[in-house]
């Protein structure tokens, strides 16, 4: 069998792109800008500077805030405090804090930050009075959360309850066609599992994940529209999964133990498994799966088919 070449990636050349570093803070703000480093100062902050970004060249402020003043998103994953404990004991052994979180100008008047939840828990533990921050003007950037909140990774369950909650936050706020929002979503997928997590927090998404991928994409109704669409898909998923839940107590009570039995049922089931089309309708895929996972009999199991089973996809 042949080897895959690993395709490389293309590089721009080098110092062909952005600002040059005498440029960053060369030129005058807007006054959108210098009204955010008014209300910084007004709100018992301190702006430490005003430049652009070296890539896009986008204003931005750094700034000191009054750490009762920044929030958290509400719309961003829940906080781990095994992960706040670790950070603030670090924070505390180097007696600095060297990371600023990013924010922007909340409606309510605070700031929220999309990517540093952690790090503001750690630092309100140590008992921190301010929090050096990038401000940032745009609320658009809080909105593409996925692509900024890199201090921890995400599983699939985060991800996807994350995502769903920014789409829920976005339709009361914007309520635009779900597809318009592919780049804050990253994937349709994701708002349809996180729907199902939201009701169930032990589904098992990374073995539907798969599947989902090739059969749910974004809407062309709007986002509140398309959460009412992803809401009745979500319940066929967890009607799909008790189903599959019982085919797997079935073959327990046959005496096959195994972590990957879910994935054996699920990928017995799978109507796309040996199909090139790179894509399926949704709902034809899922009723398909669903009269499979009736029909399943675990007497008809053998133990080599199951050693076969590639495993469940890590929810890590």
């Amino acid at each position: 069998m042949a080897t895959r070449k690993r395709k490389k990636s293309v590089e721009a050349p080098a110092a062909s792109r952005g600002l040059d570093a005498r440029r960053l803070a060369a030129a005058t703000p807007p006054a959108s800008v210098e009204s955010l480093a008014a209300q910084i100062e007004d709100d018992g902050g301190t702006v430490l500077a005003t430049y652009r970004d070296p890539l896009g060249s986008h204003w931005q402020i750094l700034a000191a805030l009054p750490i009762d003043r920044v929030q958290p998103t509400p719309f961003q994953r829940d906080l781990s405090e095994t992960h706040v404990d670790r950070l603030a004991s670090a924070i505390d052994r180097l007696d600095r804090y060297l990371d600023p979180v990013v924010a922007v100008p909340a409606p309510d008047g605070t700031y929220w930050t999309p990517n540093g939840y952690h790090r503001l828990g750690a630092m309100r533990q140590l008992g921190a009075k301010s929090i050096v921050a990038l401000v940032v003007p745009e609320m658009e950037v809080a909105h593409r959360i996925l692509l900024l909140n890199t201090e921890k990774a995400h599983n699939l369950r985060e991800r996807a309850l994350e995502v769903t909650r920014l789409a829920q936050g976005l339709a009361e706020i914007d309520d635009r066609p779900e597809r318009d929002y592919a780049t804050e979503l990253e994937e349709a997928a994701l708002v349809t599992l996180g729907l199902c997590y939201q009701q169930n927090g032990r589904f098992s998404g990374g073995a539907y994940h798969p599947v989902l991928k090739r059969c749910d994409r974004f809407l062309a109704s709007k986002l509140s529209r398309a959460l009412e669409v992803r809401a009745e898909r979500a319940g066929k998923l967890l009607a799909l999964n008790d189903v599959v839940n019982e085919a797997v107590a079935d073959l327990k009570a046959r005496g096959f133990e195994s972590p990957y039995l879910k994935a054996f049922v699920v990928a017995r089931i799978n109507p796309l498994r040996f199909q090139r089309r790179p894509t399926a309708d949704f709902d034809e895929t899922i009723d398909k799966m669903l009269a499979s996972a009736r029909r399943f009999d675990a007497a008809r199991v053998r133990a080599d088919q199951l050693a076969r089973t590639g495993g469940l996809p890590s929810e890590e």
